[in-house]
């Protein structure tokens, strides 16, 4: 959720960045977000495989 959040500051409320530093922020945000799927799928595999 804070990834996509970031990208929707970025994006929308900061006017004062150069194009280029909107586009690598919203890749960190994609990068937040994919990085916070792929743990989550971990963790819900680790809560399965122990039972």
């Amino acid at each position: 959720m804070f990834g996509v959040l970031w990208a929707g500051v970025v994006i929308y409320a900061d006017h004062g960045s150069t194009f280029w530093m909107r586009v690598v922020q919203v890749v960190f945000g994609g990068a937040l977000l994919g990085w916070a799927v792929q743990r989550a799928v971990w963790m819900v595999m680790q809560g399965v495989s122990d039972r």
